[in-house]
């Protein structure tokens, strides 16, 4: 059996996405990038997170890095800052910028832990504190992100694979919420999959009105 301790080979890293044939398309300025990183790359940052400290906060175990962000009041200022991202996130900011993926570097991050059985509730990323690019790295787990359009309450779900980035800007970002059900197991395309532990980096760019 293959887990984060019994990897599988490095020429495994490249085994078709699921999603291979969704179309993207339907919610304008998604992207969704399989295998963004590698599976040795994901070891070794879920283990520099680990050594780091959890807050919790929430019902689910959180970190905060360049701002600290306030979930209840959905606000931020400078006197939030925690100092720079830590360095072990900057190879993964490097690999986007190469792939022109974003066009403003993001300064504030938040790190989630998703145990079987957790999710959080669909939302739109505060726009008064953040730019106007969202994007999240999936590492351990799998699950199920839905997307729930504002205006027309039209729902689209995306299975979030291990090592995958997603990209939110324009129409995604602001006129379509997205979530986490808090489920042990998601069912996607007639497939039952179980969640084990999940962690998401979600990076954004910090903007003061």
């Amino acid at each position: 059996m293959y887990d984060l301790f019994n990897p599988v080979p490095d020429d495994l890293d490249n085994i078709p996405s699921v999603n291979e044939e969704v179309d993207f398309s339907e919610i304008k300025g998604l992207q969704y990038i399989p295998s963004f990183i590698t599976r040795s790359e994901e070891i070794n940052l879920i283990g520099a997170i680990n050594s780091e400290p959890w807050l919790d906060d929430l019902k689910r175990r959180v970190q905060h890095y360049g701002y600290k962000y306030d979930y209840r009041a959905r606000s931020l200022n400078y006197s939030m800052f925690l100092g720079n991202l830590p360095v072990w996130v900057y190879p993964i900011l490097r690999k986007i910028r190469h792939r022109n993926i974003i066009h403003e570097d993001a300064d504030q991050l938040i790190v989630n832990e998703y145990l079987p059985g957790q999710g959080i509730a669909n939302h739109v990323d505060c726009q008064p504190c953040f730019g106007e690019t969202i994007f999240s790295l999936s590492l351990g787990s799998t699950c199920v992100m839905d997307f729930i359009n504002i205006e027309t309450k039209e729902v689209k779900s995306i299975l979030l694979e291990p090592r995958s980035l997603i990209v939110m800007s324009d129409e995604a970002r602001y006129k379509w919420s997205h979530g986490i059900s808090g489920r042990k197991s998601d069912v996607y395309r007639g497939k039952t999959i179980s969640r084990t532990t999940r962690i998401s980096l979600t990076f954004r760019k910090v903007i003061f009105s």
